[in-house]
């Protein structure tokens, strides 16, 4: 695979994956790797992910292999209320708190969080660079003053801004997404809020996607978020829209200064009423 081209966190995901079959069947016996796949309660397409895996392995150690067919089942991801997603990072530590919050702020991809150095912040334009992944596109989005100040409490041991080993970027990610979940179940736990424990690395960028829909309505602009390159990737965030039966927050302004700094928190205008604004929020 890393000779194919494939990035060492996807040879890394194979590696582990393929391992955790060979702890319950033997690899080299083809047809109970198979019986074992067919009654495995993983969902279709982690059987295809599985199958792709097998079939590149068969292939290097020259072992015949007719690939199972599994068909994927296309399902809307879960987007939680900005109020939990709020909660989660307030209940995680520093380093992993200001790692969600970037997620969140700028729907990078776990990968491109973890990649992130301090040279790519700019603290006075408010921006980050993003080197893409994935075959995506370089982008600079604009980030918060309090995401700034989250980033200045860490602390700046070498050139990356979360990864504990420069030279192990796999490991670090594995690493803080081990930290995360313990948390995460904890807070969830805690919170008698089983969403919370719902919510993983991907999730955020989903929310920042379709929070990001929710406010323009152009498909393009989320595409350039994200840094798609097919739009056919960023078009399913058009279904996810559907907010006309949650809660809001709600919010006055009377003047022009009141106004921008709830647009800028992401409130959305509603009408006037008595020369007062009204701006709303999805919790």
């Amino acid at each position: 695979m890393e000779k194919q081209g494939y990035r060492p966190h996807t040879v890394g995901s194979a590696v582990r994956s393929l391992k955790s079959i060979a702890r319950r069947v033997s690899l080299l016996d083809v047809e109970a790797v198979k019986a074992y796949l067919a009654n495995a309660t993983f969902t279709q397409s982690r059987k295809e992910v599985l199958a792709d895996h097998l079939a590149r392995f068969y292939r290097y150690r020259r072992i015949p292999f007719d690939k199972p067919h599994y068909t994927r089942v296309e399902t809307l991801p879960f987007i939680p209320l900005e109020s939990e997603v709020d909660q989660l990072i307030s209940g995680m530590g520093r380093k992993t708190a200001t790692f969600l919050k970037v997620l969140k702020e700028t729907g990078m991809r776990p990968g491109e969080a973890m990649a992130l150095r301090w040279r790519d912040i700019d603290f006075e334009k408010t921006t980050v660079n993003v080197s893409p992944e994935k075959s995506s596109k370089a982008r600079q989005p604009k980030i918060s003053n309090t995401l700034l100040a989250m980033l200045n409490r860490l602390p700046r041991k070498h050139a990356y801004i979360f990864r504990c080993q420069e030279t192990d970027p796999i490991r670090s990610l594995d690493y803080q997404r081990r930290c995360f979940n313990r948390q995460r179940k904890r807070l969830a736990e805690m919170l008698q809020n089983p969403r919370i424990d719902a919510i993983s690395f991907k999730t955020l960028r989903h929310f920042k996607a379709t929070m990001e829909y929710h406010k323009t309505k152009d498909i393009l602009h989320v595409m350039q978020v994200l840094g798609h390159k097919d739009i056919k990737n960023t078009l399913i965030y058009t279904h996810l829209v559907n907010f006309e039966s949650d809660e809001f927050v709600c919010k006055i302004a009377r003047t022009v200064d009141e106004a921008s700094a709830l647009v800028e928190s992401g409130f959305d205008y509603v009408t006037e009423v008595d020369c007062v604004k009204l701006f709303r929020k999805r919790k």
